[in-house]
């Protein structure tokens, strides 16, 4: 087990934190803990580089809190009204768009090897920076309704357009 791993396991335990925080109405804390799992991902992913820590565990955790992260923080600020449904509806379905597509690869003894998208990677980065933001205009009291606006779009955008790249993806190599 080594220190980028365990920094991992501990963002994956923030999860229900901040769940918990958001649907308790405690949105500066939910903030302050989204922005420590925010710090922690980049952390554990330096030192991973850094001091050559990488491992197969940490290569299969870090997607793995990324997203219960992100998909947790999605649905409960669905729920609790900060965002419409629809984009916690896009955020979760792209997730569950992927994995059912590696699944099926795996089932059809055609397994894929999925690499991250610079436009997934945009995504991934605009949903931690929207997040971040509705939680911070919640906790700190702003209201900025054009800013929420454009980066419900921008989301919604970027969601669909990274679920058909790897849709694409998938479909190409599938039919190799």
């Amino acid at each position: 087990m080594s220190i980028p791993n365990i920094i991992t396991l501990i963002r994956i335990l923030l999860v229900p934190a901040v769940v918990w925080s958001i649907t308790s109405g405690e949105m500066l804390l939910a903030f302050w803990l989204f922005l420590a799992a925010g710090v922690s991902d980049g952390l554990d992913g330096f030192i991973a580089k850094r001091f050559h820590m990488q491992t197969e565990l940490g290569a299969y955790l870090d997607p793995v809190a990324d997203k219960a992260l992100l998909v947790s923080i999605y649905v409960t600020l669905a729920v609790v009204g900060l965002i419409p449904r629809w984009v916690a509806i896009a955020v979760v379905s792209r997730d569950v768009m992927i994995i059912g597509a590696i699944v099926l690869s795996l089932v059809m003894a055609k397994p894929v090897t999925i690499s991250p998208l610079l436009v997934s990677k945009v995504n991934t980065a605009l949903q931690i920076a929207f997040a971040a933001f509705v939680l911070a205009s919640s906790g700190f009291g702003l209201a900025l309704p054009g800013l929420f606006q454009l980066g419900l779009v921008l989301v919604g955008l970027l969601t669909c357009l990274s679920a058909a790249a790897y849709l694409a993806a998938w479909t190409r190599h599938m039919a190799s």
